[in-house]
């Protein structure tokens, strides 16, 4: 498998730029969004969860009737659903949707929002709620029989599903977190890293530490990593330049107004989330405006690296380059989250996506295998 290439599916059309302009699901605009994703040859979408959020597996389920190829990845904070209700969850949407179901796999960066949906245990203790969510998520997917589990956070007797995923031996399991408890449980259990987009140094260290973790935890198979960033791109560096400060001019009016959606996008300007993503975002933007080939801080800033907030901008040909930098260091898969998810869904498969792939070709670079998941 060549490098993967992930979008962002939103039940609506509210970002940082815009209020949505519907309710909160529009079944119109997740069809068509879901669409284009699938015909600009994205392979998977990433569906987002947080407190305030329509449930992922049912928005993937609609989004897969419309869809013949894209695939979905779920994002799931455990602590909320018990570890068996959620691997049957996930397989039942693996059989619908013919063998395109992955799950992301998310600690929560937020006490706040954590304790919105109830859950106060501290963010240690819930990396290791986590380690253990997932190891029963992943036998339950793989177990014929019943099985047991005696475990700090779950106690699982005589479970005995009838329902599997299509994927064997089961569905990719991505994980987030950037902080040594969160690196360590990914190491341990996830099939592939997903972190923000940072400069070439700081990712090139990243994938060090990484790797490292997983060589003192005991696994010997490889890791695959992700990229998220918000590519910004116009037909030549200046004129991308120039709506990347369009972009930030936008975020920064909004924020400072609060006229952006608060609920879709809480945390924006939040300064109590303890995320040590984010952390590192804030460090990597008092460094300057444009690091590297095309690393744009502005957007990042101007949303106080709330999530998926760095941009790589200029011509297709300057953010493909760029791309390639970072397959020469690791990085595996790349999520492409647009500022207009639909318009720039559309932007990307046609004008950024072949271009990538050249220059990959190009380079030598189109060829590098995913780790496949295994069945631990």
């Amino acid at each position: 498998m060549s490098i993967e290439f992930l979008g962002f599916l939103a039940p609506h059309d509210g970002q940082e730029i815009q209020q949505r302009s519907t309710g909160p699901v529009d079944l119109d605009y997740l069809r068509r969004l879901a669409a284009a994703q699938d015909e600009a040859g994205f392979d998977r979408v990433l569906i987002g969860n947080g407190s305030a959020m329509a449930d992922g597996a049912q928005l993937a389920a609609f989004a897969a009737a419309y869809t013949s190829r894209l695939g979905f990845l779920i994002a799931h904070r455990p602590g909320f659903v018990a570890p068996t209700v959620f691997a049957r969850t996930i397989a039942t949407l693996d059989a619908l949707s013919g063998g395109r179901t992955a799950v992301h796999i998310i600690t929560g960066g937020s006490d706040a929002d954590q304790r919105r949906d109830g859950d106060r245990l501290p963010k240690e203790q819930r990396y290791a709620r986590t380690g253990e969510f997932v190891e029963i998520v992943k036998r339950v997917w793989t177990t014929k029989g019943p099985l047991d589990h005696h475990g700090e956070h779950y106690q699982v007797e005589g479970i005995d599903v009838d329902v599997f995923p299509v994927q064997r031996p089961r569905p990719r399991i991505y994980f987030a977190g950037s902080s040594a408890a969160g690196i360590a449980t990914g190491a341990r259990v996830a099939d592939a890293i997903a972190f923000y987009g940072e400069p070439l140094r700081q990712t090139r260290e990243q994938i060090g530490r990484i790797r490292a973790v997983a060589a003192e935890v005991g696994r010997t198979e490889p890791l695959a990593f992700n990229v998220s960033v918000r590519p910004i791109i116009a037909p030549t560096d200046a004129a991308a330049l120039e709506k990347a400060e369009r972009i930030t001019s936008t975020i920064e009016r909004n924020v400072r107004g609060g006229s952006w959606d608060r609920v879709r996008l809480r945390g924006i300007g939040d300064k109590t989330a303890n995320n040590e993503g984010s952390d590192r975002l804030r460090e990597v933007n008092a460094s300057g405006a444009l690091l590297d080939r095309a690393y744009w801080t502005g957007t990042s800033k101007a949303t106080n690296a709330s999530g998926i907030s760095s941009a790589l901008v200029g011509s297709p040909e300057t953010v493909a380059s760029a791309v390639a930098d970072y397959v020469e260091l690791g990085v595996t898969s790349f999520l492409f989250k647009g500022w207009d998810l639909l318009g720039d869904a559309r932007d990307y498969g046609r004008h950024l996506l072949p271009v990538i792939r050249d220059v990959l070709r190009d380079r030598g670079l189109d060829h590098p295998t995913l780790p496949k998941a295994s069945a631990s």
